[in-house]
């Protein structure tokens, strides 16, 4: 399971998309998706969420932590809303680190769902140590910390391709379309059929890719869907309060009218 640390370089060392393509001095074109939580009335697929959500325990969280969620937000409105006992089980699965106990030891323990999402590593030390000297990320926001948001963690994953004739790599790195220079350290980690499925949605690298962006867009924000809601009464407010300014300048204004007129006669 070590190469799959090597994720952490991939999206530690890629920079905004815009920026970086200058630097390479060839623009990456990052193509859009169709996502259920496009603005203005979009929502998260509880499906998409909950297979997101393996594909980022099975492969992401080997060396990427989300230290922002704990795993009872896998369980609120919004999100992938797995139930309280799918909740436990899936805290359980992750030894956490506690303590001191009663002779001053740490010890470890199952995870419970008021944990924070257990980290792949003790320290940013052994983190460093683990992936050549450079440290893994943090998943919590990465979606809202790129360029392109999903669509480009999405491009990243689905990138990656046989270098073109004449193309000379550098050693250890590998090709991908989306990366600007193409050059990126982190191999492949996404194989057809590796990561089973159990709804019937075909477990395919395109549907890894996706369910495990729109996992990452939600723990970037996960009051999107009452943001939307918000917004759009407040929309609502305003045009109604639009409607009834309008018709009540026009009854103003027509007495006013009526009693010029009468004037004037």
């Amino acid at each position: 399971m070590k190469w799959l640390r090597t994720l952490a370089a991939a999206l530690m060392v890629s920079l905004p998309v815009s920026g970086a393509a200058l630097a390479a001095g060839e623009a990456v074109k990052i193509e859009a998706q169709d996502w259920t939580f496009g603005p203005p009335f979009g929502y998260y697929d509880q499906a998409q969420l909950q297979r997101g959500y393996l594909v980022y325990k099975q492969v992401c969280s080997v060396c990427h932590g989300m230290n922002l969620l704990s795993y009872r937000n896998l369980g609120e409105p919004g999100g992938p809303r797995f139930s309280p006992e799918a909740v436990e089980i899936l805290a359980s699965q992750s030894q956490i680190t506690d303590g001191p106990d009663d002779t001053g030891q740490m010890f470890q323990r199952p995870g419970r769902p008021s944990d924070r999402f257990r980290s792949p590593y003790p320290n940013k030390q052994a983190a460093r140590a683990a992936n050549n000297g450079a440290y893994p990320p943090d998943l919590s926001v990465m979606a809202k910390a790129r360029a392109g948001g999903p669509d480009y963690i999405y491009a990243l994953l689905t990138g990656y391709e046989k270098p073109p004739a004449g193309t000379k790599m550098s050693q250890g790195m590998h090709y991908n379309a989306a990366f600007p220079g193409h050059q990126i350290a982190m191999p492949n980690v996404l194989v057809e059929g590796s990561i089973p499925y159990t709804d019937g949605t075909p477990p395919t690298v395109s549907n890894y890719a996706k369910d495990v962006s729109a996992f990452l867009m939600w723990a970037a924000e996960p009051k999107l869907e009452e943001r939307y809601q918000v917004g759009a009464r407040v929309i609502i407010f305003l045009l109604v309060f639009a409607v009834i300014m309008y018709l009540s300048k026009r009854a103003v204004w027509a007495r006013l009218h009526r009693r010029d007129q009468k004037n004037a006669a």
